[in-house]
């Protein structure tokens, strides 16, 4: 009965962490504009909106869901970038980082 009981206990609580893991990525901020890291790679959450003066090398293709940085999977509208550690970005947003994907 002790082995079941304690199993029982270990699942629940492997069970609860997972769970609020699981939220705690769901519930990620997102990167603001003015966040001094997202003001220095000048990040837009709308591609359309770079400044193509101050970045010559932008195009209006370039979109952070399209980065090798980008870090969801599917069509998601927003996901982890590796620039930004805990926050999300906008898939439809750019930084001056910006890398063509592979493949």
């Amino acid at each position: 009965m002790k082995n079941t009981r304690r199993q029982f206990l270990i699942m629940s609580a492997a069970g609860a962490a997972t769970l609020s893991l699981n939220n705690l990525a769901q519930a990620q901020a997102m990167v603001a504009e003015t966040d001094p890291q997202a003001q220095a790679l000048g990040y837009k959450a709308d591609t359309t909106k770079v400044d193509t003066k101050k970045y010559p090398k932008h195009a209006a293709a370039q979109r952070c869901d399209n980065c090798a940085l980008w870090q969801a999977k599917g069509a998601a509208a927003a996901g982890g970038c590796s620039l930004f550690a805990g926050k999300q970005v906008a898939a439809a947003g750019w930084c001056s980082a910006w890398a063509k994907k592979a493949g």
